[in-house]
């Protein structure tokens, strides 16, 4: 994080062109700020056809922001020019101020962040008015609810980002006034006394270190996370470091080993070296469920005791030590144990009417802590948007109420497919509301974030989420909700899926899937135009397990009545039954080998090629699976029906084992 500076007000002055129209409505401002005063002006604000002239002490970073944004959008870049026309104004106090005028625009803050802040606001105050971009004049007073606004970002179990994607990234959340972000690693930052851990993936010392500084100059502190007792079975799959195991090659370190903290010590050592001074380090510690089955009691000791002893490893560094909250919530004796300067991450992803009592037994134990919101993207054909927010929006409310340290919101890749591209309505949700003093807008949100994130007055890219949230509700099956993901890959001829989604929400789904389909085949935004792809692809995605579980009932249905007929030897029922089956798995194979590319491409614009073979697989095997199913049933038509006038159960043709 930048140092404080001297406070410092900005102006940037440039000339008025006359006789400009009215300003067009106000722009979409996410996070909205604290207070915005718009205000009228001759030509309703400055005319962007020129570059704007930025003083040479303007904040990088935030120009930066404005450049890319305003460049994408074909608004003039603004430039450093030496008559920049800077008026100084000094500013104490948190948070900044940016007043639009007639002759001016001037930027007071207290700090570098402040100033970035408002600068990121600059960036999404342009609209659109008859064809010209300008700014309209506003007075707008803005600081943070939260002081922390922190992403978590799980680069471990399957997609690993490039290095051009890990920057895309950062920039985007410092966009969204987030100001920390937490790579979460188990076995991919590269050890050297151990270099056959992080394989095939590997963040290096350089360029954990590249990540920090690049982090820095958009004042966003990177925070890593380092697994350090469960989920570590990447780790201890491995011969030298299996003994190190609560279990045999488990998940959980064994805190009994004086081994454990002889690998774990270096490597969290080297990891605070690489990340420089950093305000915080988590080390993880959530879900110990194997601790109390192997070597090692359970007890509140033991856990407190492996806090403690890392703790102090951290702390040397002047980094602040965080753990998640699970443990606590299980044994709340924890807190009597362990370091009063540790930071309880309390997460929990439900549509909860309440986290009050997750809050309030940290807070009462005189802890600081950051409530932990998730992205709900995990076994999803695309982000859980309202479970997101709902998510989201009661537990940081809940947060605020108790005056929390700040919000980390987490992004999950369990299984190892997801794509961060699929998560940026809820983490600019999540976003949103740390910063905000008042409640996101739900009603309007999906049409606000669409304005400022694609940077587009097509009010399609809202409708396309607002889409995209009513398929996941419609997903609901029955006696219990499965995953959407999970019901992607399912085989449509399981029996025991049958009837498990109801026909009216199949086509509801296919419905609002296919009018996303239609919008972005003929629209394109200006800014992450790759996101609005990823879109596509999740509608595409919905609409095929729609499909999908239609064609487990056509072709049992049709091969039924192929079968009712043989018996007669009515060869045309029989062959035009079996003929349509045939065709039904052929168009279960094209659907996986047409996805399976625009996955490959969505893939590759975020992560590195590593991983993505072990989704490929899945759309290889599928579409295997449908061509041997054809090849079944023509079998049946010319073995069974056309030799012995009989047709087998629908189950022997395909010779599945339940």
């Amino acid at each position: 994080m930048a140092a404080v500076r001297a406070c410092v007000a900005i102006a940037i002055i440039f000339l008025l062109r006359p006789g400009a129209a009215r300003a067009a409505s106000p722009p979409a401002l996410v996070p909205a700020p604290l207070h915005v005063a718009w205000t009228r002006c001759r030509g309703g604000g400055f005319a962007l056809d020129r570059p704007l002239r930025f003083a040479a002490g303007i904040d990088p970073g935030g120009l930066a922001l404005v450049r890319e944004r305003w460049g994408a959008l074909g608004i003039p870049a603004p430039v450093r020019a030496p008559r920049a026309d800077v008026q100084n104004v000094r500013r104490a106090g948190a948070g900044y101020r940016l007043d639009v005028e007639p002759a001016a625009v001037r930027i007071a803050a207290p700090s570098g962040e402040a100033e970035f802040d408002a600068l990121a606001t600059l960036a999404q105050l342009p609209v659109r008015d008859g064809g010209r971009w300008r700014l309209p004049c506003a007075a707008i007073r803005d600081a943070p609810a939260l002081r922390w606004r922190i992403v978590s970002d799980d680069i471990s179990r399957g997609p690993f980002p490039t290095l051009r994607y890990f920057k895309e990234r950062i920039r985007t959340l410092a966009g969204l006034k987030i100001n920390g972000w937490s790579p979460y690693m188990e076995q991919v930052f590269f050890d050297p006394a151990h270099p056959y851990v992080a394989f095939p993936n590997a963040l290096h010392a350089g360029e954990l270190r590249e990540l920090a500084d690049y982090a820095r100059r958009f004042h966003v502190a990177l925070i890593p996370e380092q697994q350090t007792f469960a989920h570590m079975h990447e780790t201890l799959k491995f011969q030298r470091l299996g003994g190190l195991a609560e279990l045999p090659h488990g998940y959980l370190l064994s805190p009994s080993d004086p081994g454990t903290y002889a690998y774990l010590e270096p490597l969290l050592r080297a990891e605070l070296a690489a990340a420089g001074p950093v305000p915080f380090f988590h080390i993880g510690s959530d879900e110990p469920l194997d601790l109390g089955r192997g070597r090692t009691p359970r007890t509140a000791q033991v856990f407190a005791a492996h806090v403690t002893r890392l703790a102090a490893v951290v702390a040397q560094t002047g980094a602040r030590p965080m753990i998640w909250d699970d443990a606590i919530q299980a044994d709340p004796t924890i807190l009597s144990l362990i370091p009063k300067g540790t930071v309880v991450v309390t997460f929990h992803y439900g549509a909860e009417a309440s986290f009050v009592k997750y809050i309030a037994p940290v807070a009462a134990a005189g802890f600081d802590q950051m409530v932990s919101p998730g992205a709900n993207d995990w076994n999803e054909v695309y982000a859980d948007l309202d479970t997101a927010y709902a998510n989201a929006a009661q537990f940081v409310a809940d947060g605020k109420a108790a005056h929390v340290l700040g919000m980390f919101d987490t992004v999950w890749h369990d299984d190892g497919e997801s794509l961060f591209e699929a998560t940026w309505a809820p983490v600019a949700f999540a976003a949103a509301s740390a910063w905000q003093t008042a409640p996101v807008d739900r009603a309007r949100w999906h049409a606000t974030f669409a304005r400022a994130f694609f940077g587009s007055d097509d009010a399609g890219f809202g409708a396309d989420l607002d889409a995209l949230a009513a398929m996941r509700d419609a997903l609901h099956t029955k006696p219990e909700s499965d995953p959407p993901n999970y019901l992607f890959w399912s085989d449509p001829f399981d029996p025991r899926l049958q009837g498990r989604l109801d026909p009216g929400a199949v086509a509801l789904i296919r419905n609002r899937a296919e009018d996303v389909l239609t919008h972005l085949a003929r629209a394109g935004p200006p800014l992450h135009r790759n996101a609005a792809e990823v879109m596509r692809l999740g509608a595409l995605r919905y609409d095929a397990l729609g499909r999908r579980f239609e064609i487990g009932t056509e072709a049992r249905d049709y091969y039924a009545d192929a079968r009712a007929h043989a018996a007669a030897h009515a060869d045309g029922p029989v062959y035009r039954g079996l003929n349509v089956v045939n065709y039904l798995c052929w168009e279960l194979r094209d659907e996986m080998t047409a996805i399976a590319p625009l996955y490959a491409r969505a893939w590759s614009y975020e992560s590195t090629p590593p991983g993505l073979a072990r989704v490929a697989v899945r759309y290889r095997l599928a579409a295997e699976q449908a061509t041997l199913d054809a090849d079944r049933f023509n079998a049946a038509a010319r073995e069974d029906y056309l030799r012995d006038g009989l047709l087998p159960p629908f189950e022997r043709v395909l010779d599945r084992a339940n």
